[in-house]
């Protein structure tokens, strides 16, 4: 029974002129229909206001019709770093268009594991994502044991059988890192984030790579929470030191633009004394000044490609890696040419004999 005036799966058929069959192969995003076709249903069904009975559904398939996602961070840096939002929303996009539920839980690191067990325990959700990876991440072995299927994004140190979106954040810190390198720097700092989290580490050791492929010493380094009050404190520690960076490279934009503050307020030239580069490419990135040199990246799309890994491995089919684009840098206004040391820089022209006698 249906409320009156609800559209049902007949009227939605009845509009894209096809089956009934093939409007539920499409509306629960199975394989075996043409895009076209998925396009014009899914369409139809939008135009109708037609919306999933996910109780009937779950009853009927024995299944949630939902994913997971636990995030163990402060829920103040979800609301500022700009990289959750976005992942959050390319997932959402992709479950919409299948009838699908994101089950969304912000929790402190220690309650994570209770988070995953309550969300198996209580059938809430048919698999998660797996954000935030450790470089011994015990939440490998907890899934397996609890049988949830899982995406990771990025790939775990240790064997796992779960489909990974392949992401490499060694290539645009490089990137990064030659461009200074080019433009004459030296003395190139980084601020990092946690050295637990598998892309505060990755990043950190491109940033030493790179600077070995330079040819130059290992610069100094502050370990940071990829958070702005995080970033602006090692910004303080870097250009309090007697001998300065004249270039710094961060994890991430937020501590990036936080170091930008830090650096007007000490009375330090960006860029003419001190070069700054990020990584993420935020929106706000193009808008603080100067505009920042920064490390693209698509945390939209990687949602989106997450999302449709996830449901086909749900939906038993087999499901490799996932590659994604390359960041690539995006060079503006906070990087320019070191400043020259004091023997270099132009001297008056010493007085003529004339004018010394």
């Amino acid at each position: 029974m249906t409320r009156p005036g609800r559209p049902t799966i007949r009227d939605v058929a009845r509009a894209a002129g096809v089956s009934k069959g093939l409007v539920s192969f499409a509306l629960n995003g199975r394989p075996g229909v043409a895009d076209e076709t998925r396009e014009r249903i899914l369409t139809a069904a939008r135009a109708l206001g037609w919306e999933p009975s996910h109780r009937a559904r779950a009853l009927s398939a024995s299944r949630a019709f939902a994913v997971g996602l636990v995030i163990a961070r402060p829920p103040e840096l979800l609301g500022a770093d700009p990289f959750f939002p976005a992942f959050i929303a390319g997932v959402e996009r992709t479950l919409s268009d299948r009838g699908q539920a994101l089950v969304l839980q912000v929790v402190p690191e220690s309650a994570e594991e209770a988070g995953y067990r309550k969300l198996a325990a209580d059938g809430r959700v048919d698999g998660v994502f797996l954000l935030d990876l450790r470089v011994d991440d015990p939440r490998l072995a907890l899934l397996e044991q609890l049988g949830l299927p899982a995406v990771t994004i990025a790939r775990p140190m240790a064997p796992t059988r779960w489909p990974a979106l392949l992401i490499d954040d060694r290539p645009g810190v490089a990137a990064a890192v030659a461009h200074l390198v080019e433009l004459g720097h030296r003395r190139i700092a980084h601020v990092a984030g946690p050295d637990h989290f598998l892309h505060g580490r990755v990043r950190r050791l491109a940033w030493e790579r790179a600077l070995v492929d330079a040819g130059l010493p290992a610069g100094p380094c502050v370990a940071s929470d990829f958070s702005a009050a995080g970033g602006a404190q090692a910004t303080r520690e870097l250009l309090d030191r007697a001998e300065r960076p004249t270039a710094i490279v961060y994890a991430n934009d937020l501590m990036a633009i936080a170091g930008l503050a830090v650096a007007r307020e000490l009375g330090v030239d960006v860029p003419g004394q001190l070069s700054v580069t990020g990584f993420d490419d935020a929106e706000l990135a193009g808008y603080v000044s100067p505009t920042l040199t920064t490390v693209r990246t698509d945390p939209f799309e990687w949602g989106r490609a997450a999302a449709r890994a996830l449901l086909e491995l749900i939906d038993g089919e087999p499901v490799a890696d996932v590659p994604t684009p390359p960041a690539r840098l995006v060079v503006r206004a906070s990087t320019a040419p070191p400043p020259a040391p004091p023997a270099q820089r132009r001297r008056p022209p010493a007085p003529s004999r004339s004018e010394q006698t």
